[in-house]
């Protein structure tokens, strides 16, 4: 049984091109509402934010491993939930990079490379001295989150809902920390 081929007329092609189009976008990005520097910057501001969660989650990692002293059971069986939520942070904002036409960038070097602060000082140390320096770390975090949603509100407001529930969880972590040192 012979088969036919549906041919385009040109009168499709036609309607096809008169649909209204959104604005231009690179390959692979797969927001139209997003102007291609919108983009780019919402981005880099995210990879950023992704950085400081990667680091995050290996610092409340190695506090986890190394704090000693009284209360010691309660920080380390505190910080394994933070880890996990952490790590999900860090996930749901590599996919919104991927979704914005970016590359997410999570290896050893990039979280290096991508670090603009000291790495964490203490080994093993008591949980007072975890504590005070872990406060000090969510502080930085959860800054540098408040400054990127001022910097997304015009340019994403899905990428900057995304941070802002973020920032919400982290300053509650950060509560847990300073309610252990009685702060």
């Amino acid at each position: 049984m012979p088969t036919t081929k549906k041919r385009t007329t040109t009168s499709s092609r036609t309607r096809r091109a008169a649909r209204p189009t959104t604005k231009s976008k690179r390959p692979g990005s797969s927001v139209p509402e997003l102007s291609d520097d919108a983009s780019n910057q919402t981005v880099a501001i995210l990879q950023n934010r992704l950085v400081a969660l990667l680091d995050l989650q290996l610092t409340l990692k190695h506090v986890h491993w190394n704090v000693t002293g009284p209360n010691f059971i309660a920080i380390h069986e505190m910080l394994d939930p933070q880890v996990l939520a952490v790590r999900a942070m860090s996930d749901a904002l590599a996919e919104r990079i991927a979704t914005c036409g970016g590359t997410p960038l999570g290896t050893p070097g990039a979280i290096v490379e991508g670090r603009t602060w000291d790495d964490y000082s203490i080994g093993r140390a008591t949980t007072d001295e975890h504590l005070q320096e872990l406060d000090r770390v969510y502080q930085g975090v959860i800054g540098d989150h408040r400054t990127a949603i001022d910097e997304l509100e015009d340019l994403d407001p899905v990428s900057e809902d995304l941070v802002t529930g973020q920032a919400g969880e982290l300053e509650l972590f950060g509560w847990f920390v300073r309610s252990h040192l009685g702060r």
